[in-house]
């Protein structure tokens, strides 16, 4: 059982440092304050657990028996990125001839909403799904009780990638003495609005 905890760690550190939607959403989250990041970071955690649980009673096997019901997920995931995108890149016209202000506090921006984006952004996710239904499986012990362990392997993802996630949103904070400039900031909003931009465009196109 260690041995097999120690694995499932690693496996959830490798899939956390690859790069995605979700690390691209919580970095561009926390340039507007700490406390923005973290919501969001448990926002897409959320969701992390909502997809291993419904792994767990194997109703995502759905989506990898019925092709009209992924690409509808997939299309509807499409959308959710294009629109965080345009946010992203409005947001940096906002911020463009801003002078800094030294702050680091959200403009306007409610916990809920913060929340609610990361949680928005893993869920419209049909990949989320289908990897959680291939993943959590390779950790159950023999023997063990199915659906009691791999729920218990999706909390315990999940509360891993809090902690991983969270030392992104600590280091944007560190940096806040050249990310609060306008022009940096704006700079970063656009990369990130691009880049999401971008993955939700290839996400449409893919078959």
């Amino acid at each position: 059982m260690p041995t097999t905890l120690i694995a499932f760690l690693g496996a959830c550190t490798l899939i956390a440092a690859s790069p995605g939607p979700s690390t691209v959403l919580i970095i561009k989250q926390s340039l507007h304050s700490r406390r923005s990041g973290f919501l969001t970071v448990l926002g897409n955690e959320t969701g992390v657990f909502i997809w291993g649980v419904v792994a767990a009673l194997g109703l995502t096997a759905l989506l990898t028996a019925s092709e009209i019901a992924y690409d509808v997920m997939r299309i509807g995931g499409a959308v959710v990125l294009v629109a965080f995108g345009i946010q992203a890149l409005r947001q940096a016209r906002r911020t463009k001839g801003a002078a800094a202000d030294g702050g680091w506090e959200s403009t306007g921006r409610t916990g809920w909403a913060a929340y609610r984006a990361g949680l928005l952004l893993n869920l419209a996710n049909p990949k989320a799904a289908v990897f959680a239904l291939s993943f959590l499986p390779q950790f159950v012990p023999e023997g063990a009780p199915h659906l009691l362990t791999m729920v218990g392997l999706a909390a315990l993802w999940a509360v891993y990638e809090v902690g991983y996630y969270g030392l992104y949103v600590w280091f944007v904070g560190r940096l806040r003495a050249v990310l609060s400039r306008a022009g940096v900031r704006r700079r970063l909003e656009q990369v990130s609005g691009g880049v999401l931009l971008l993955l939700g465009v290839r996400m449409a196109l893919e078959s």
